[in-house]
């Protein structure tokens, strides 16, 4: 087989939170070159954009685009509106059944947009920062899920049909939140410029009490690392 005369080509998903800031912290080292992917899908906290391209051009992406979706052919969910994001829920809560921030399929929509983007560049890996720990009931998020998603990809496209297929990162999904922030940490991940709240106020500052403020903060009490969250109120 014939060696690459480049780096292995990544396509990342960039959502501007902390863990695909960390996840792209780990495909750059590596050794990927990496292609950066979010997704305007209507979502309340758009500012998360923003956070992506801060993140995309620190880390050292060669490239961040962002594909736009209509969210009315999503259907309902509190991260587009339809609804008030929950705040102050126990952990027993987060764990107990689909939030009402679930989005329809949304993590098989963003894979298989990526999944197309990695056929047009060629690029071999797919990296997606899910976990199953700190997961908040989405079920778009466990490892059969994602097992799953490899088996199609295995048969989609015609890279894989030629003996290319691409393969499916996800090194966070074991991961609770503590011990990827310390990862991140360690990589020079700079965590001030994420953004993970469902529900900023017009300023862009966090809620501190929606599902992934709570924890975010969490996390970063458990690593015994400052959060740099700019939190509304504070």
């Amino acid at each position: 087989m014939a060696v690459p005369d480049h780096p292995p080509r990544a396509v990342v998903l960039l959502s501007g939170g902390l863990d695909s800031a960390t996840l792209l912290a780990l495909a750059r080292a590596q050794g990927h070159t990496c292609h950066c992917v979010s997704f305007d899908y209507g979502q309340r906290h758009r500012v998360e954009l923003e956070a992506a391209a801060r993140v995309a051009a620190a880390l050292g992406a060669v490239e961040h685009r962002i594909v736009r979706i209509d969210a009315s052919a999503l259907g309902p969910s509190a991260l587009t509106g339809s609804g008030a994001v929950p705040k102050g829920r126990s952990a027993a809560q987060m764990n107990g059944g689909i939030p009402a921030t679930y989005v329809p399929a949304r993590n098989t929509i963003f894979l298989a947009f990526a999944l197309g983007i990695a056929e047009a560049l060629e690029a071999e890996h797919i990296y997606i920062g899910v976990t199953a720990v700190d997961y908040s009931g989405y079920p778009d998020c466990r490892p059969e899920y994602i097992e799953a998603f490899q088996r199609l990809a295995a048969l989609a496209t015609k890279a894989a049909v030629e003996g290319r297929p691409v393969r499916l990162h996800t090194p966070l999904i074991g991961l609770p939140k503590a011990e990827i922030i310390r990862t991140g940490h360690r990589l020079g991940v700079d965590y001030a410029l994420t953004h993970s709240c469902y529900d900023p106020d017009p300023t862009g500052a966090a809620c501190g009490a929606c599902d992934a403020c709570q924890l975010r903060r969490q996390g970063f009490a458990a690593a015994g690392l400052p959060d740099p969250t700019r939190y509304a109120g504070a």
